[in-house]
């Protein structure tokens, strides 16, 4: 399916500001479009003549005009005089009599959509008048604001730049509730679940005719921290948004000033019961402190493992098990680097290069004591899930310090981690410039270091591993994995 950016790029008639400009207005158009129990398409014009639809919105407040989807229609000049009319006159054009569509009476108003003093493109209105009734007091609001704002589009005063727009979590709709201002900051008119939305924060009261900023001001407590920003939205005065909390419910609100002729003359503000949203935010932080938590526990507790296993090794004459009892050690400080970089995050995600790059400084510092040798690392492993970080960890510490114990025989050298990473595949290679392998080598009969890297690579990664020479000598150990995919902010989804 096409996308506005991908039209808008091959009619090529717009600048890049002209597109930004149209994707703000897209961002933000829903609330006109259910504003206006209208039908939303934007025309943007043909280098050759005519027009393009590069965006459509329908209303969720009333019947929608066009059940197909129209994105990339094309008009020739004359086609849709309406369209015509408002590109060419700069000004808002309605027709009169409705056209049928489908069988349907349908209403067309065209907007010129302004910016910087040029018509750029072309917003319709398209109203199915299929089903005649009188309109409500909530309907004559609505359409009074919907004029409002199509105005502004043709003044090039909306959409607003930096304004919190799009189904951002938690976003108020216009079905949420709407509370429309004067330019004082009194409320005209208030819909049925505005006033309900107050009445959940305490305001039993009437809304019209009442200081929006008062009334917020009256329910608000002492035991939650007000945003900074409440008052600007609440006088209308900036096109922004805040939350309100008060007696265990939660508002959002957000503020449209209306703007005539460059000249302030009131604001829509509208309003969304979070309460629920808040309590479910609330509970995902307390999991998600009580996980860290529980990461940062085990990290202490696999470091008293560390610092036992240290001191047993002072007790054993035996230069076997003291060799033992070391590999032991740093084994556990290996998972415990993992679950300490775990409870520093709110994620059950690692950034697995901070990890790797700790844990080369350690194996290197270790080997310094019996020579010169240095690892370092090479290419990216980014994030990676806390299901595999410790198996991956414990894989390539092994391989690594096989290396410097064994490649580089514990003496002059430079061992190399290279990640290459295709999605979920790891491809991950550990080199040294040493002796390369024995004539004798073969990994089913290698030592407990071995065992742990093939059953952990074959087992918990989902791949494989092999041992090779090293062109130019020395060796390399190449281990290929499926990761699983990591788990992102859970925040950004909701």
């Amino acid at each position: 399916m096409p996308t506005l950016s991908s039209l808008v790029r091959r009619l090529g008639v717009l600048d890049p500001a002209d597109e930004e400009w149209l994707h703000l207005l897209v961002g933000d158009w829903q609330m006109l479009s259910d504003l206006s129990f209208a039908d939303l398409l934007l025309w943007v014009p043909v280098r050759e003549g005519g027009f393009v639809v590069v965006a459509h919105c329908r209303p969720s407040t009333g019947v929608t005009v066009h059940d197909e989807d129209v994105v990339g229609t094309h008009i020739a000049p004359g086609q849709r005089e309406q369209v015509d009319r408002a590109y060419a006159e700069a000004r808002i054009c309605r027709d009169h009599d409705p056209e049928w569509l489908d069988g349907s009476p349908v209403r067309e108003e065209t907007v010129p959509v302004v910016r910087q003093g040029r018509v750029i493109a072309v917003m319709s209105r398209d109203t199915s008048l299929s089903v005649p009734r009188a309109p409500s007091r909530l309907e004559r609001n609505y359409l009074q604001c919907a004029d409002a704002l199509a105005r502004m589009v043709s003044e090039g005063t909306f959409p607003h730049q930096g304004a919190p727009t799009g189904a951002r979590r938690g976003a108020p709709r216009v079905g949420d509730g709407l509370v429309r201002l004067d330019v004082e900051g009194v409320v005209v008119y208030a819909s049925p679940n505005a006033r309900s939305d107050y009445r959940r924060l305490g305001f039993t009261g009437d809304l019209v005719g009442r200081s929006l900023a008062e009334v917020t001001a009256s329910c608000l407590d002492s035991a939650h921290q007000v945003d900074e920003t409440l008052p600007l939205v609440v006088t209308g005065r900036a096109p922004w948004r805040c939350d309100v909390e008060s007696r265990q419910a939660a508002l959002s609100l957000r503020a449209v000033p209306l703007v005539e002729e460059g000249v302030r003359n009131g604001a829509l503000v509208l309003c969304r019961d979070v309460t629920e949203l808040h309590r479910r935010e609330q509970e995902l932080l307390t999991k998600d402190a009580t996980i860290r938590e529980i990461h940062h526990r085990v990290k202490n507790n696999l470091q008293t493992v560390s610092a036992l296993l240290r001191l047993q090794t002072r007790r054993i004459g035996s230069e076997e098990g003291r060799a033992a009892l070391e590999e032991a050690m740093r084994r556990v400080s290996t998972i415990a680097l993992v679950h300490e970089t775990l409870s520093a995050g709110f994620e059950e995600v690692v950034e697995f290069d901070d990890v790797m790059d700790r844990g080369l400084r350690l194996i290197a510092s270790l080997a310094a004591s019996s020579g010169a040798a240095s690892a370092k690392r090479i290419g990216t492993f980014g994030q990676v899930g806390a299901e595999d970080a410790t198996a991956l960890a414990l894989v390539l510490t092994e391989l690594v310090t096989n290396a410097v114990e064994h490649g580089l025989r514990g003496g002059d050298g430079r061992v190399e981690v290279r990640a290459e990473r295709d999605g979920t595949s790891l491809t991950a290679t550990v080199a040294d410039d040493g002796r390369g392998l024995p004539d004798d080598f073969s990994p089913n009969t290698g030592g407990l270091g071995s065992q742990i890297v093939q059953a952990l690579v074959q087992g918990e990664l989902r791949g494989s591993i092999e041992w090779r020479d090293r062109p130019g000598g020395g060796a390399e150990a190449v281990v290929r994995a499926q990761l699983r995919e990591p788990r992102g902010d859970r925040s950004s989804s909701s």
